[in-house]
């Protein structure tokens, strides 16, 4: 078992150095924060981590939950891990002060979830989802729900949950089906099925409250007639009492990873007696639920950067300590084998992931930034940031979702046929890691949602903010003399990129929407490097002002490994953007082309 699950020193690179989250005390909404506390909460993270989450990582694995008279069993532990995050305010850690949270800054908040995941992720699914559904009952929901469910979530005694998906709708939310019925009574009676819902039911929480789209009798059909209801599998009576609320769990699905946490499947209103309580107005049920969407596809990025980055470090630890072979030059077999970690191929495995894992934990720890700016900020600075989070969050979920895949299975080709055995985590990361590009929306949709309406909206202002980003870290990169020949890189695959949106959207205008996303996905893998080597090249600056001023020796190696991942980032991923560009651009409608009956054999 791995030893290491994150690195300590980069996590404060990233907040300190490169994106200076104590300017945000400056702010009155979080000026009382200060560095000292930012790492005290850090410091408690990581032994949260350490202590609790990290030691059971693969015994969840092992004891998958299992659906037993009706009730899911999961491990034991995960009642410890609810109250220990509900008495440690980590569900409550973003919440404001007025309301008993912690009023963390976003960068902080988030950085500790990503210190969670890197060390459980099943077990960190828990607290995290119950966050996300309260934090919507909050938002949208009345002050009786509020009173009712939101501090029981927070303090950990029951859990929350998204549940949208259903057996006929998954990605099509306009086809759903479950149904509530009006009542003289101010509750509805809810009928229906959910599937694939994460925490749907267990036995580590006295209840479950799920956050579930439904359609009140009557309304307009599609999206436009979807409602958000709060519908616990336990409802309080009149004495005070929690009594059964006709919600069954009806199967748990066994999966290929990701086990620790149940994905349950859910059957309302068997016997005509599950009641819902209205969120929000009716029929703006989707509009609602994206706030927790939006925030679930970055935690998705976020979570699969942790776990790519948690495999990095069990196979950086393998390679230094499994020796094997010579270095090429060596043709004498008297010598003793060498680490592999000496082998230029297995630096190139080591940087390949190290490039993807930082390159991305960048590119999320930019968009905390720009949650934090929106909670501090007013009028169109606000809206600039709003934009900008909007057109990053499909990159942010995409990404490290694609990209942490291939990392891993690079971290896991490094043990080689160790790593394919169990008796070292990189085959269970390999596993859990492949849920990611179909959570919370697939990278067909992120890509359809990038191109098809984030670049688009507004009139492409979203875009011309994301263009001047670019544009203003390409000038200040330029300044340091070994930036130079990166910020000409980006300058020309920028360009190269506004040419293709360009491209694409003239195809819209010519050929209709269908030929304008068909390659919706490759337009953005070709937006993620893009966006990635911005990322790089940030942190690039960073390395450099802290060069510049005598940055302290026993952090030479770090500086000097950062540069060495710009470098390759630049040299052999951003290269990659050459080939998509191609393909872009080709006037070649294929796989509109294609027809389901050329497929039969």
């Amino acid at each position: 078992m791995a030893t290491k699950f994150v690195s300590e020193r980069n996590i404060k690179f990233l907040l300190y150095e490169v994106f200076d989250v104590e300017s945000l005390t400056k702010y009155e909404y979080y000026s009382e924060h200060n560095r000292k506390m930012f790492d005290m909460v850090l410091k408690a993270a990581v032994k949260l981590g350490k202590d609790l989450l990290f030691p059971i990582f693969e015994e969840m694995d092992r004891n998958q939950p299992e659906l037993v008279n009706g009730e899911v069993k999961v491990h034991p532990a995960v009642k410890t891990i609810m109250k220990e995050f509900g008495d440690g305010g980590w569900i409550s850690s973003r919440v404001p002060f007025d309301q008993d949270g912690e009023q963390l800054p976003s960068m902080v908040a988030d950085i500790c979830e990503f210190i969670f995941a890197a060390a459980n992720y099943s077990a960190n699914a828990y607290p995290g989802l119950t966050f996300g559904a309260s934090h919507l009952i909050e938002s949208f929901g009345s002050k009786a729900l509020y009173d009712t469910y939101v501090p029981r979530m927070r303090s950990g005694e029951w859990q929350g949950t998204m549940a949208l998906t259903e057996p006929e709708a998954g990605s099509s939310l306009s086809d759903i089906t479950t149904m509530a019925e009006p009542t003289t009574e101010g509750y509805y009676r809810i009928k229906g099925q959910k599937i694939f819902i994460s925490a749907g039911d267990h036995d580590g929480v006295a209840n479950v409250v799920h956050l579930m789209l439904a359609k009140i009798e009557g309304a307009p059909a599609g999206v436009k007639g979807i409602s958000l209801f709060v519908v616990p599998k336990k409802r309080i009576d009149e004495k005070g009492d929690l009594v059964s609320n006709d919600v069954v769990s009806s199967g748990v699905y066994h999966k290929l990873g990701y086990r620790g946490c149940p994905i349950v499947q859910l059957s309302m209103g068997d016997k005509n007696d599950c009641r819902g309580w209205l969120v929000g107005e009716p029929h703006s049920g989707l509009k609602c639920m994206f706030q927790m969407m939006n925030e679930a596809r970055i935690g998705v990025g976020m979570g699969a950067t942790a776990m790519a980055t948690a495999a990095y470090y069990a196979s950086l630890e393998y390679t230094k300590t499994r020796r094997q072979g010579r270095k090429v030059s060596q043709k004498d077999p008297s010598l003793s084998p060498i680490a592999i970690i000496e082998h230029a191929d297995v630096k190139r495995m080591l940087l390949f992931q190290r490039a993807v894992i930082e390159g991305a934990q960048s590119l999320l720890m930019q968009c905390s930034k720009f949650v934090d700016y929106q909670k501090v900020l007013t009028g169109e600075e606000r809206e600039k940031y709003h934009l900008l989070l909007e057109i990053l969050t499909p990159v942010a979920k995409s990404y490290p979702s694609e990209m942490g895949i291939q990392a891993i299975s690079q971290g896991l080709q490094c043990l080689g046929g160790s790593g394919y055995c169990d008796d070292y985590p990189l085959e269970q990361y390999y596993r859990d890691c492949r849920i990611h590009p179909i959570h919370e929306g697939t990278t067909g949709i992120q890509g359809m949602d990038l191109l098809g309406r984030k670049v688009i909206m507004h009139d492409g202002q979203a875009f011309l903010l994301y263009i001047n980003e670019l544009q203003s870290t390409i000038k200040a990169a330029r300044k340091y003399k070994v930036l130079e020949k990166y910020a000409g890189e980006l300058s020309d695959a920028l360009t190269k990129l506004e040419e293709i949106t360009h491209h694409l959207v003239s195809i819209a205008q010519l050929q209709g929407p269908e030929a304008f996303l068909a390659d919706a996905t490759l337009y953005l893998e070709f937006f993620g490097h893009i966006t990635v080597a911005w990322q790089w090249l940030l942190q690039g600056i960073a390395v450099q002002k802290a060069l510049n001023n005598g940055a302290a020796k026993k952090d030479y190696n770090f500086y000097r490994g950062k540069m060495f991942t710009l470098r390759y980032f630049f040299g052999y991923e951003l290269s990659k953007t050459l080939g998509l560009a191609k393909r872009l651009v080709a006037d070649d409608r294929l796989t509109v082309e294609m027809q389901p009956e050329y497929f039969n054999d």
